[in-house]
This record gives C-alpha cells, structure tokens and sequence, in this order.
C-alpha cells in the first residue's frame, strides 16, 4: 500500500505574459480552479499508475466546499480518504501564475495543512509493504512521526524535500536523513540539504546529492527539469535517465508527477534505473496538460512501463 502523508489544496491558476516581480502588477483574462497540494498531487498521480485501490490519502482539510471538492476528487482518482480529517481551519489553496514559457510562479495559503497529525494514522496501518510518501506542506514534526512510524515495522519511506523550508536546520535534515529510504530533491533542494548539514558551498548538485546519499545511508533521487533525474546511491553509484524532448504547456506538477510514478515503481519493486525513467515519462506528460492534477497521466500513457 502507497500512503501519502501530506497537503490538500484548491490552486487558483492565472495565465499572464510575464510573472510579476516586487511591486509589479500584471493583469490576467481569467483564472482557473484545479485540485492540488503536493499530497493530493503525489496520491493521484500515484493513483492513476498503481490502480485504483492502492493508495491512501492522510492530511487534513475544512470544513468548507474547498475540502468538500478535494475528497471527491481524490475519490473519483481511486485514492482512499478514510484517513482525511476535518479541520476548523480552511482548506488549503495555492495561488498560480503561469507565464508564456510554461513556468510558474506559486504562493500557497497553508490553511488546514497545519493541523495536519501523525496520530491520524494508526499504528496497524504500518507494515512491511508500506511505503510512505512525505513531502514539505504539513508540519515537520508530524511528517518525522510519520516516518518514524513506518521505519518501526520495517516499512519504506520516501520523502520529497519540496518546498525547502525559509529556516531549515542541520537537526531537521539530520533526522529527515536517519528515517528516509529515497530522499526526492530537485537541484536547488539538494543544494540547500547538503549545505544545511555543513557540505562545502558549492554550485554543483551531483556532489550535494552524492554527499546526501551518503550522510543518510539513502538513495538520493535529484529531478533536474529538461536534463532527466539522476539517482546516487549510498554506496556511490549514480544513475542517469533523460527527460523527454516536449514543449511545455504548464509545468505545475510536474514534479509530483515524478514522486507519484516513482512511488508506484518502487510499491512494484522495479529497479532503481527503470524506475527513473518512468519518473521522467510522467513527469513530462504531465507537463503537456494545464492543471496539476488533471495532467497526472494514466499508466496506459507511459510507454516505458513494460
């Protein structure tokens, strides 16, 4: 079973020419409403290649028509929400501006994410064949004693490090490390890892995630847009797979579309480069699609699943 611990949101998606800057205002025709939350995101996208019945959903939502519209998304994708708890506060949503490139720019409002709890998940959920997907929109604490929770009954975690917290301490990416089997950056993230637990300051990313896979005893997985994802093992092997050549529509989700697929190879236990590759498929078809979710594509689409 794939169990994704993690963010529900609404994301409000405006078209503009250019992003705004500081003190910049820019004017969009409309905007658009589509499901998000890189929880939400990872569980459909986990969802739509795994099949229907293969993956749950924990976080929280309000008490509002946001929630009311999250859940039965979530459900028509074939994601189980018995684990979704109703919060006073509400639900989360994402503002979105997507320029001409396809490139975006997102302010997210936390909301109910906040009072997000690993005491939502019971115990007896957590096996051997659980694998846990943890990503950076509920609180760190509660995410660890998620993580915690499956490393106990010898369960595997993989844990999305996105968005970097403002204030990321060495203690917290020395715990995330000690509990997480396959660490997902991008390259900016692995950057921020490495130098948070005292790598040397250094722009190249190979050597930040090499350094990550060691520290933690883990295989760091680093999402690099157009240039594929390569994976570094704690044993020093590094794998490489390409992106696929598209033109981008909306690049929103793209990687949760990675996370999502990559949790579903590693639930089928297909090796790590494969893995990758599939990774790398899904992340691209999504990318053809608007909206975050709406794009997750389906296993049928991805051609290098056997």
């Amino acid at each position: 079973m794939i169990l994704v611990f993690g963010s529900l949101n609404i994301d409000l998606v405006a078209h503009v020419p250019v992003i705004p800057g500081p003190g910049r205002t820019v004017l969009a025709p409309s905007y658009r409403t589509h499901f998000g939350g890189k929880g939400a995101n990872q569980a459909v996208a986990a969802a739509r290649i795994a099949g229907s019945g293969r993956v749950r959903i924990a976080g929280r939502i309000g008490r509002d028509g946001f929630g009311d519209r999250a859940v039965e998304n979530l459900r028509a994708n074939g994601v189980d929400t018995d684990l979704v708890v109703r919060s006073d506060q509400p639900t989360g949503c994402a503002f979105i501006t997507v320029d001409q490139t396809g490139e975006n720019a997102i302010t997210v409002a936390s909301g109910a994410n906040m009072t997000a709890s690993a005491d939502d998940l019971p115990i007896a959920l957590f096996g051997r064949d659980t694998i846990l997907v943890l990503q950076m929109e509920v609180p760190f604490a509660e995410a660890l004693a998620a993580a915690r929770k499956t490393k106990s009954v010898s369960g595997t975690v993989i844990w999305n490090l996105a968005p970097v917290p403002e204030l990321m301490t060495r203690e917290m990416v020395v715990e995330l490390l000690s509990v997480t089997d396959y660490l997902l950056v991008n390259e900016h993230e692995a950057l921020d890892a490495a130098r948070a637990i005292g790598f040397a300051p250094s722009p190249d990313y190979d050597a930040a995630a090499a350094e990550l896979a060691r520290a933690g005893d883990l295989n760091c997985i680093v999402t690099a847009g157009a240039l594929g994802a390569l994976a570094f093992t704690a044993d020093g092997k590094r794998l490489r797979a390409p992106a696929p050549c598209i033109t981008p529509i909306d690049t929103t989700g793209a990687g949760d579309a990675f996370v999502g697929a990559f949790a579903s190879m590693v639930s089928e236990i297909v090796p790590l480069q494969k893995s990758l590759e599939i990774g790398c498929e899904a992340a691209a078809l999504n990318c053809l699609k608007e909206g975050a979710q709406d794009g997750m594509p389906v296993r049928g689409a991805v051609k290098s699943i056997a």
